[in-house]
């Protein structure tokens, strides 16, 4: 076992290696949570010229921050060329309405390096020795188009002839309480140039909001034997000391908003957050406290650095006090900054299966770091932030909130897996049982909490449903909590981990939101099912999440989809419940025929018009208009695929395991033989006499997939398209109202402003749905075996299982990042230095989808939340077989 799994391990004895980490936001400014405006103008009310003068509310953002669990003290990096008209203290990006494809961070930017426990981190930040150009990037990008490419840094010219600083931050734990912190600026230029580093400390400013909140104090305690001392004291957690090598000059000011600058009132207090902006870039003496004291101070270092060279600043944030060691910055600091590198090695070393490819193993261990940098202290009590906009829920006089009034019971203060720290710094339900698979391979305990954590009582609405993002909390993400939480569970109990009562306590609250579903989105009681948008933005034919434009109802192919899925994993955690408790096996059976309603009206129909198409051999959504007539939607996309995932193997066992209700159930059967007509035959035997939950049954499942592994359709050479490429020739096109709706092939950026814009699902790869079309592809192999053979691709004449299927998919999702014969990687396509520099090409992004063609990574540049499951797409075929498939059904 290495030393960082016995680190893992001590966190479950109360052992806190997690108690600091990387857990500030990189963009608390334009989010949901800062935002007092009048009309929930978010990104307008608090823009980033703001950020630098104004305290925040309710959390803390910075570059290469880290912070303890509660967010009470932060450290970041802030750098400052000698060009740039401000302190680069937080990365730059545009809003929603600046970018010609939505918001976007303008940084380069790279998550290296980190353990689970965050005892080893790394980072790298790539600062122009040049002035940023701030107005030039929001200027250009305003300009353009839709149908034109964003404008990039690179495209700046801000990098040429490699005037730049490669800034890496490394982080290591002496011990739980400890930290070890290098910054080593390397010049890639051709010349001399200078740089100042500003390594800064401060506490969230928790006591403006508090007539009687105690102040933290941050006090110089001087310098002398070649460091200079800062004492940190805060009620909670007492006294720390940030300790920094050599004689910097100390700058102290405090965490309060400047009022002079940003509203022309006099400030109460000349020290405000951006004190130390005016000192440095302002030459403004005034502006920092002579005392040496208050709640924010960096240490200002000015480094002359030559060409081709590197400097480094060290300095320890520690509880142990000067005099009480031997010095900070003894020979112990090297060697344990040594120690925790090698011990990283070593984790990441054990998980790399044997074979993988140096390249492959580098591509899973930069997913997991981005994973683990992307954890964030979420701060967010609902009530307060309401009532502080002046709406009460008892008070019928009172204002209207602009979003999430019906939302009061939420208090959020935890760690928490984002998106995207800058993009999406704010937590998403279904992003989070995606960011639950790959996380399974690090920290096991970790991903547990994130699931049980949506169903608490602050998180999780009294009436049942489980929130969805900040924006707003009440719309519908796609019900795949249950999927993760029976991953996750599995994942345990093949470990020699099981864990019945978590099991049993998310299984308690997960009925609670299924029967928030079956109440609130099945509006006839037909179990078919809507829900809006459910996180495929612009992927419809018009906004689901809006009234339509016809009137009547959308009935959702994907929708009804997921709530098959969402029958067949709660069947199963019942199942496993009940291995231990019997009485679960009501739940069981309960699931089972629920199952089978679903299932069946996908195929059935409601009223005349079904959702599958029998001469497509395809799913479409059925739009039910006022005057009694319905239609299908005929659109090609993932929308008709998603039924294919709704697919789960049983043991053959089961039977005789389950013999009451098993005869229960045949009786429900015989009675309705009508509903299992045309979805796959539950009873049929499998490999070793499995049993198969499917909606699509062996005729469908063909059908469907000669769709999906045509490369003129679904089939792109990085993975499936979220839009067949059918519709690249042959758009969809409807009438209503005198207005004309158009769906076509967009493998890139999206040309439409819906869910504002930044979002594509009509052609691009996006991960999420390709993990589970090759999960429920493997699910299906462990049922048909050898079998059921089919064409991949499409007309080939190459003949595939289902797990060579599975498995080609996998391959062509993990090329995306991987260098190819040509020495290039794909998600850098038109990225010139990304694919040619050395400095910059083993850096991988991880985008939020990419292109449907070429494999570009598009949207959020950082996206290692759902896009982290390469990780596990690269662990899983390097780590199972057929044969473990066919001996077992399943994976995890």
């Amino acid at each position: 076992m290495s030393v960082e799994s016995r680190r893992l391990e001590e966190t479950s004895t109360a052992v806190p290696w997690k108690k600091w980490g990387p857990y500030l936001s990189e963009r608390q400014w334009g989010t949901v949570r800062e935002d007092y405006s009048e009309d929930g103008d978010a990104w307008n009310y608090f823009p980033h010229d703001h950020a630098r003068s104004r305290a925040y509310r309710w959390g803390e953002d910075g570059l290469a921050g880290i912070s303890d669990d509660r967010q009470l003290l932060c450290f970041a990096l802030a750098l400052w060329n000698g060009r740039d008209p401000i302190l680069k203290e937080r990365l730059f990006g545009l809003t929603n309405s600046e970018g010609n494809h939505g918001e976007d961070v303008k940084e380069y930017y790279f998550y290296l390096d980190s353990t689970p426990t965050h005892s080893f981190m790394r980072y790298l930040y790539k600062y122009p020795q040049n002035a940023y150009p701030y107005e030039q990037i929001v200027k250009i990008n305003s300009g353009r188009g839709r149908e034109e490419r964003e404008f990039e840094l690179l495209d700046t010219g801000v990098f040429e002839q490699e005037r730049y600083f490669d800034c890496f931050v490394e982080y290591a734990k002496a011990d739980p309480e400890d930290l070890l912190i290098e910054i080593t600026l390397v010049n890639r230029g051709s010349e001399e140039a200078q740089v100042h580093v500003l390594p800064t400390l401060w506490f969230r400013n928790t006591w403006s909001w508090e007539g009687d909140a105690p102040r933290p104090l941050l006090k110089s305690l001087g310098q002398k034997d070649g460091f200079a001392t800062v004492m940190a004291e805060q009620e909670r957690l007492g006294q720390r000391y940030f300790y920094c090598e050599g004689s910097p000059e100390l700058l102290f000011t405090e965490n309060e908003t400047n009022t002079e600058r940003l509203s022309g009132q006099p400030n109460p207090s000349p020290y405000v957050k951006d004190g130390i902006n005016a000192y440095v870039v302002e030459g403004k003496t005034d502006a920092v406290n002579p005392d040496l004291s208050g709640t924010k101070v960096t240490a200002r270092y000015i480094l002359s650095i030559p060409a081709g060279a590197s400097q480094t600043v060290r300095l320890r944030l520690s509880p142990t006090a000067p005099g009480k060691t031997t010095g900070p910055f003894g020979s112990a600091f090297a060697k344990t900054m040594q120690a925790r590198k090698n011990e990283a090695d070593e984790f990441y070393r054990e998980l790399a299966p044997a074979g993988m490819s140096e390249d492959g193993a580098q591509v899973m261990r930069q997913a997991l770091a981005g994973m683990l940098w992307s954890k964030q202290f979420y701060y967010f009590d609902l009530n307060r932030w309401l009532e502080e906009r002046g709406n009460n829920p008892f008070k019928a006089t009172d204002r209207q909130a602009p979003r999430n009034g019906q939302w009061h019971h939420m208090y959020n203060a935890d760690i928490i897996s984002m998106p995207d720290k800058w993009e999406y710094p704010w937590y998403a339900a279904w992003d989070l049982a995606f960011h639950a698979q790959p996380l399974t391979l690090v920290d096991l305990d970790f991903a547990k909490g994130q699931l049980d954590l949506m169903l608490r009582e602050h998180y999780m609405h009294p009436n049942g449903q489980i929130p969805a993002y900040e924006w707003n909390f009440g719309d519908v993400n796609p019900p795949v909590h249950a999927w993760a939480t029976i991953f996750t569970y599995m994942v345990g109990k093949y470990q020699g981990r099981k864990d019945f009562r978590w099991l049993e306590r998310c299984f308690q609250k997960l009925l609670l939101n299924f029967t928030w579903w079956v109440n609130r989105k099945d509006r006839n009681n037909k179990n078919v099912f809507e829900g809006g948008f459910l996180g495929l933005d612009n992927i419809a034919v018009f906004d689901r999440s809006k009234e339509l434009p016809t009137g009547g109802n959308l009935e959702q192919a994907d929708g009804t989809a997921w709530m098959t899925l969402f029958c067949q994993n709660m069947l199963e955690i019942a199942l496993e419940l009940a291995e231990e408790d019997p009485s679960y096996t009501e739940m069981a059976l309960k699931f089972m025929e629920h199952t089978i309603w679903i299932a069946s009206s996908m195929t059935l129909g409601t009223g005349g018009v079904k959702m599958w198409d029998e001469e497509d051999g395809f799913f479409y959504d059925v739009l039910r208009l006022p005057d009694g007539t319905s239609e299908q939607l005929k659109v090609r996309s993932v929308v008709g695929l998603l039924p294919l995932c709704a697919a789960t193997v049983f043991s053959g066992s089961i039977i005789e395991r389950f013999p009451e209700i098993m005869v229960r159930f045949r009786n429900f059967l015989s009675s309705r033989c009508d509903l299992v007509e045309s979805i796959q035959d539950v009873f049929e035997d499998g490999v070793d006499g499995r049993r198969l939950s499917a909606v699509l049954n062996r005729d469908k499942l063909r059908r469907v997939l000669s769709k999906v592994l045509d490369e003129s359709e679904f089939l792109s050479p990085h993975g499936i398209r979220s839009l067949s490429r059918y519709h690249k020739d042959h758009p969809y096109v409807f009438s209503a109202g005198g207005q004309e709706y158009r769906v076509e092939y967009l493998p890139a950026e999206s040309d439409s402003g819906m869910f504002g814009g930044n979002s594509n699902w009509r052609g691009p790869v996006w991960m999420p749905i390709n993990a589970m079309l090759i999960r429920a592809l493997v699910h299906y192999y462990g049922f048909y075996g050898d079998d059921f053979k089919i064409e991949c691709p499409t007309g080939s004449g190459v003949e595939m299982t289902l797990y060579q299927v599975a498995e080609e998919l996998a391959r062509r999702l993990n090329t995306i990042f991987m260098l190819g014969a040509d020495g290039k990687r794909p998600v850098f396509e038109g990225m010139g230095a990304f694919q040619t520099d050395p400095h910059w090409r083993d850096n991988i992004l991880f985008f939020e989808y990419f292109d449907g063609e070429t494999g570009a990574g598009l949207g959020a540049s950082h996206q290692t939340g759902w896009t982290g499951l390469v990780a596990r797409s690269l662990h899983l075929f390097a780590t199972i077989t057929p044969e473990r498939v066919l001996a077992s059904g399943k994976i995890f």
